[in-house]
């Protein structure tokens, strides 16, 4: 079947990143911010850490937003769902300061940009952990804009997460797309390469690799952006 739709992981994939720097940043900042709203700091990140949890856990019963603030109002009362304009006014302003812990790859923004003129369909496919006002950040610090996808899944938008398979599925619902005609493109064995499990042919981007399972990367067509448009050439053919 013809390749016609590309799904691509953002985190070290087309925002190159060391998953361990970037949390830092992001938890320090975000914890300076609301402690003079109450939040004590070691309590705020452990709520966080607990919704990221249960959102990573999501049986598509709810969105991961309703999901996490759940969790989160479970720490804190119901009241501190008030304070989601607050969160929202971080992301738009303190946690772009994170884009410094952040890595910038020219060739990135080139072929998705490349690709959109060739016509094919494109999906941002991060880990819907985080608001879309974040999600639209780090877009913009990886070069590109969320015009640019068809589709980007976000903690609002999305009921799964990586790695659970039903995540893809939803979005191949979303698109009415067959597994068969999408690519997932990530930098993560785990959590981007089990697409596979669907039927949609994978590239494991290894300029950042994570590889927290000990996969064979072998079994997978793997290398640079280079090797990874050549990839797409040939199978657009």
């Amino acid at each position: 079947m013809k390749l016609r739709t590309i799904l691509f992981d953002l985190d070290g994939t087309l925002l190159p990143m060391d998953q361990d720097v970037f949390i830092k940043a992001y938890f320090g900042l975000l914890a300076r911010k609301m402690a003079p709203l109450g939040y004590e700091p070691e309590k705020m990140i452990k709520a966080v850490y607990a919704g990221t949890n249960a959102m990573v856990q999501n049986d598509g019963s709810a969105t991961n937003e309703d999901v996490f603030w759940k969790v989160f109002c479970g720490a804190f009362g119901e009241a501190a769902r008030g304070d989601e304009p607050h969160f929202d006014a971080f992301y738009r302003h303190e946690f772009q300061q994170v884009k410094n812990a952040c890595g910038f790859d020219v060739r990135a923004a080139q072929l998705i940009a490349r690709l959109k003129e060739k016509g094919y369909r494109l999906v941002l496919a991060t880990n819907p952990l985080f608001p879309a006002v974040a999600t639209q950040s780090r877009i913009r610090w990886a070069g590109m804009n969320a015009a640019d996808f068809d589709l980007v899944t976000t903690y609002e938008n999305s009921s799964f997460c990586k790695p659970n398979v039903k995540y893809y599925e939803e979005i191949l619902g979303k698109l009415n797309a067959d597994p068969g005609e999408c690519l997932m493109v990530g930098n993560d064995v785990g959590e981007d390469m089990i697409a596979q499990k669907l039927g949609m042919r994978t590239f494991l981007l290894t300029d950042c690799l994570i590889n927290r399972v000990d996969g064979d990367i072998e079994q997978y067509p793997h290398g640079s952006f280079e090797a990874l448009e050549r990839y797409i050439e040939l199978l657009g053919e």
